[in-house]
Order: structure tokens, then sequence, then C-alpha cells
């Protein structure tokens, strides 16, 4: 290994093992005390136990078929989102007047709360596929329609100034100047996108389904399966670390020229 390697090597392990050690001194404590303390399974389970209903659910077939679902749709969903968000973004950091007139139908639109408008999109759009990729697509909308806003703008306006006088028309402006200064931040708002299509597709399945994870949660609830709600649960947050994680990485092998950048928080 050479020592460029064993550097990254050794940054990578720096920055998981807090949170790993974290993770673990929570389970070992809520397991002695679902043990100790004679915690009743039907609130509380055990990890061990909901571990268990998590195997089980994948060995039956069960949790692959329905994550499997789930997965469609908030890939479906996030692909809509990005297309949406990016090309509605170039379009009102291009011009002032089309932000003044959209912003005030944007803002609203980011206040309403998405699980009101399920229902609706249920009727429009019927119980199948097409109503869970919609309702991902407009929560994961936003961050990627600010971030791109930000990135088209945050460029230097030098930069701009000394491609206007080397003759540069404004597709070659675009693509040697405005776009290397958003990826950064379209990425940061990819990056919010990739875990909120998780939620809108949990949504939607939740309000009206016959497969995926969240139909699994309400099924689980139902019948008081309290460990294996526990068990969904772990594993949509195991995916959307996952996906985050994936973006990350992508956005690091192809911007490993640009620092990362954080979008500003409400």
């Amino acid at each position: 290994m050479s020592p460029e390697a064993a550097h990254r090597w050794r940054r990578r392990m720096a920055a998981l093992l807090p949170p790993a050690l974290f993770l673990a001194a929570v389970l070992s404590l809520w397991e002695l005390a679902a043990r100790r303390l004679g915690l009743d399974p039907l609130i509380l389970p055990a990890p061990t136990d909901i571990l268990a209903q998590l195997l089980a659910g994948f060995r039956s077939g069960l949790y692959p078929v329905h994550l499997g679902v789930t997965l469609l749709q908030a890939g479906l969903g996030f692909v809509l989102a990005v297309a949406a968000g990016v090309g509605l973004g170039a379009l009102v950091a291009r011009s002032p007047l089309l932000e003044r007139t959209l912003n005030p139908f944007l803002i609203a639109f980011e206040a309403m709360p998405k699980i009101a408008l399920a229902p609706l999109v249920i009727v429009w759009f019927g119980y199948g596929i097409g109503s869970k990729v919609v309702l991902a697509a407009a929560i994961a909308f936003f961050p990627v329609l600010v971030s791109t806003i930000l990135g088209l703008r945050a460029c230097e306006p030098g930069r701009i100034d000394v491609l206007r006088a080397l003759g540069a028309t404004p597709g070659q402006i675009f693509r040697l100047a405005r776009l290397p200064s958003a990826l950064p931040y379209i990425f940061a708002g990819v990056n919010v996108a990739v875990v909120f299509v998780l939620l809108g597709s949990i949504v939607g399945e939740f309000v009206g389904a016959k497969q995926g994870l969240g139909t699994l949660i309400l099924y689980a609830n139902e019948n008081l399966e309290t460990a294996q709600t526990f068990s969904i649960l772990a594993v949509l947050a195991a995916l959307g670390l996952l996906l985050h994680l994936g973006v990350e990485a992508l956005r690091r092998r192809l911007l490993f020229w640009a620092e990362p950048v954080e979008l500003p928080r409400a």
C-alpha cells in the first residue's frame, strides 16, 4: 500500500470510527435495558429481536420484493426531481423577471406539507407507481432547484468578463464558467434530494399502495409487529445512508478539483 493510499485509509477509518462506536454503545445499552428491565417488546423490542426479524424478512424474500418497489419509485422520482430542478433553476438563474414571477409560487409549494397533497396525487395518478414517483419528485425537487440557482449565480463575474473579452459565445461561457461553478452546488442539492425521494416514496405508499416498504410498515403496525416495524426502519435508514454515501463518492470522483459546498439552512 502506497503512503498516499494508507493516508486515505486512515482518514476514512478516523471518520467512520466515532459513529460506529456510538452506534455500538447505543445498541448495547438498548439490549441491556430490554433484557434486564423487562421492557415490553410491543413497545421497545431488543435489537437482537429486530435483527432476527430483519434476517427473516430477507431470507423469506419478502423484504427484497418490497424494497425493489420502493427503490424503483424513488429512483424515477429522483431522476424527475433532478431534471426539473436543474432545468427550472437554470431558467430562473438567467431571468430575474422569471424569478420574481415564480418565487411566491415556489415558496408556497415548498411550504405546503406534501403528505397533505398525497391523497390528491393518488386521485390524479392512481394507486400505481406514477403517484409515488410524483410525490417523491415533489419532495426532492426544491433542494435541487435552490442549489442550481445558487451555483449558477456563484460564478465570479471576472471569469465571465474575461471570456466575453475573448469572444466566447453564451454557450461557451456557460460550459467554461457557469457550469463548473454550479456543479458543487448542484451536487449538494442532489445529496439532499437522494434522501428525500425515499421519504416521498414512503409517504405515497402510506396513502395508497399494494407494495413497498411503506405498506409493510402499515401492515406491521396494524398487527402490532413492533420488531418488524423497527427492522423496516433500519432498512430505510441504511438505504438512505448508502444513497448519500454513493452521491458523495460520485462527487469526489467527478469534482475532485472542487471543495464540497453546504447549502444554507433555513
